[in-house]
């Protein structure tokens, strides 16, 4: 789906809570910073303390609210830890009115026989099997704020299969249908619950999936940021259960 979008100026995201997976790097530190100039007070979740600090600093930098910092590995997380971390959130923050599912592996491209059962298992530990168990914890905490955004990140290949990308492909199909599942069930909340594909930007997984690809005709994260600003603003709150492209290649 594709979508007219509002001008910046007139979303505004202060006061607003928001959590961010991956935030140390790629299109997640860019939406932390992109949120963050808006108004919003970020929590940034990630595995590497020194990226999260990094964005951290760039934050404050830039005359953003000082954001929390969750450093937390999604490979190895178990539900009790989402469990502690929705309840620290409630007790810090009060609610939230945000989170962005940014982080995600890639895998290894190859034919489907030579997908191996433990990369399988670890891109699906990260891509979906974190999320659900996070997004379980996180549920009352977005119930708790006036409107909630839930934004999911999905991938030209989570809609139509393409050859070689089999355990990457099948995460996004995945994700796409957690997400429908859950905009469908709280289509008369609060809450609002949506997928974003950002399409080829310049990132560290684009890097490794198209190695012989310049880095210079790639979409820069900054580029497709109003989707992201957008999807978290009172702006969108009638949006629900869509799939929304940042770009058109």
């Amino acid at each position: 789906m594709a979508l007219e979008l509002p001008t910046l100026s007139s979303l505004c995201l202060t006061g607003k809570k928001i959590l961010i997976t991956g935030a140390g790097r790629g299109i997640g530190k860019q939406a932390a910073l992109s949120y963050a100039a808006q108004g919003a007070e970020l929590i940034l979740l990630g595995k590497t303390v020194q990226y999260l600090e990094e964005t951290y600093d760039e934050i404050v930098a830039q005359g953003g609210l000082e954001p929390g910092i969750i450093p937390l590995d999604m490979q190895g997380a178990t539900p009790k830890n989402y469990q502690d971390m929705a309840a620290m959130l409630i007790d810090q923050y009060g609610q939230l009115d945000g989170v962005l599912f940014n982080a995600g592996v890639l895998g290894n491209l190859c034919p489907f026989t030579q997908i191996e059962v433990d990369e399988f298992n670890e891109v699906m530990q990260v891509n979906l099997n974190s999320q659900f168990h996070m997004t379980q914890a996180l549920l009352p905490v977005l119930q708790k704020a006036p409107s909630a955004s839930l934004i999911f990140t999905t991938s030209s290949v989570g809609r139509t299969g393409r050859a070689y990308w089999g355990t990457y492909s099948i995460s996004k199909f995945a994700t796409e249908g957690m997400m429908q599942v859950l905009a469908d069930e709280y289509k008369n909340s609060t809450i609002r619950v949506n997928c974003i594909n950002p399409g080829a930007t310049q990132t560290d997984m684009r890097a490794k999936a198209f190695p012989a690809e310049k880095s210079a005709n790639v979409t820069p994260a900054i580029e497709i940021m109003p989707y992201y600003i957008y999807l978290m603003a009172d702006a969108s709150k009638t949006v629900n259960g869509q799939s929304i492209d940042c770009q058109s290649k």
